[in-house]
């Protein structure tokens, strides 16, 4: 009867101490910068605290370290004559895939440094902005612009080799002017089997899949929204629950009302948090690992900012603009910017 208190007590005490969990003081945040000429970098997949996988603007995919080094390097070509505008990677456990925008859409499996094409598409509205895995490393999710009246979804089962594109059967309908936003490869997040995908320009709504992207629901958004490039850029959930998007207006990144907001029950329905104030416009927004979703980190090009309370209030940390960031683990991250790649470390 002790044992089965004692261990009542202590279950009951690892409650309390997530429920009241403190965020960490933060004593400094660097930055290490390394520059990567002649390419645009909006997607990254972090690998380790000493390595970083990127995708750019000139068909050049490939690793850079934390002295600054390239290694596996490929610039890639479609028929000698075609350099793909690489905004999206993904990584399964062991191939990593880099996703083009604009027409035709190119999909490239990245394996032991050689690249192979596994998906084309070839349409004048095609303009593929985001992907990524889920847990299980077989099934994968892009979305794109609309080619029809629905957002343009493509799915893997089998880690990568194969992908099939949805029926507009079986998406819901988008309003005319409503698409996404290729500005971090972070509109998109995957959960288990769970998947949500943030959308802008005429509305800014949430699609949500829990069946690994087969069937889907859709879910209104108070941040801005209307004619122009205003609308959510990007997502990011702590748990199936709990979950941040933010944006703006591109045109206007000093704005900073409507541009944010939190989720707690599973994307269904969000509130607005630090409205009329910092941070403005964000491309990219990220938990920080294993911080109960207190710790946040928010990045664009009107520079990196921070919050420790579950997005509801923010702190300027750095004035440089970068497109994303993708963690590590709790102290470490890299991003990604024009012609620059960066290494971040939380003390």
């Amino acid at each position: 009867m002790k044992r089965i208190s004692l261990l009542i007590l202590a279950f009951l005490f690892i409650i309390s101490c997530t429920k009241n969990y403190q965020p960490r003081i933060i004593n400094a945040i660097d930055i290490k910068e390394f520059k990567v000429p002649n390419t645009s970098i909006r997607a990254i997949k972090a690998v380790d605290e000493k390595t970083v996988f990127y995708a750019g603007s000139q068909g050049d995919v490939g690793f850079k370290t934390a002295q600054g080094v390239s290694l596996n390097g490929l610039n890639i070509k479609y028929q000698d004559s075609i350099v793909p505008h690489f905004r999206s990677v993904a990584f399964n456990g062991k191939d990593y895939f880099a996703l083009s925008v604009g027409n035709p859409g190119l999909l490239y499996q990245i394996s032991e440094g050689k690249s192979q094409l596994v998906y084309k598409e070839t349409h004048e509205k095609v303009f593929y902005d985001a992907m990524t895995f889920f847990d299980d490393n077989l099934h994968g999710i892009a979305v794109g612009d609309p080619t029809e009246n629905c957002a343009s979804i493509i799915l893997t089962s089998d880690g990568g080799k194969t992908w099939q594109k949805l029926s507009c059967d079986n998406l819901p309908k988008f309003e005319e002017g409503e698409a996404f936003f290729a500005a971090s490869n972070t509109n998109i997040k995957t959960i288990d089997s769970t998947v949500w995908i943030a959308s802008g320009g005429a509305k800014a709504r949430i699609l949500k899949s829990d069946d690994f992207g087969q069937t889907w629901s859709i879910y209104n958004t108070p941040i801005i929204q209307g004619n122009g490039p205003q609308g959510i850029y990007t997502i990011d959930f702590a748990d199936k629950n709990n979950g941040i998007i933010m944006g703006g207006n591109y045109a206007k990144p000093l704005a900073n009302k409507a541009n944010k907001a939190i989720t707690n029950d599973g994307g269904k329905t969000w509130t607005l948090v630090a409205d009329n104030q910092n941070p403005n416009y964000k491309s990219c927004v990220q938990y920080v690992p294993n911080t109960h979703g207190k710790e946040i980190f928010a990045v664009g090009k009107t520079g990196v900012s921070f919050s420790n309370d579950g997005g509801n209030t923010w702190k300027e940390v750095a004035k440089e603009g970068y497109y994303a960031i993708d963690f590590v683990d709790q102290n470490t991250a890299w991003l990604s910017g024009p012609e620059k790649i960066g290494k971040l470390v939380l003390e």
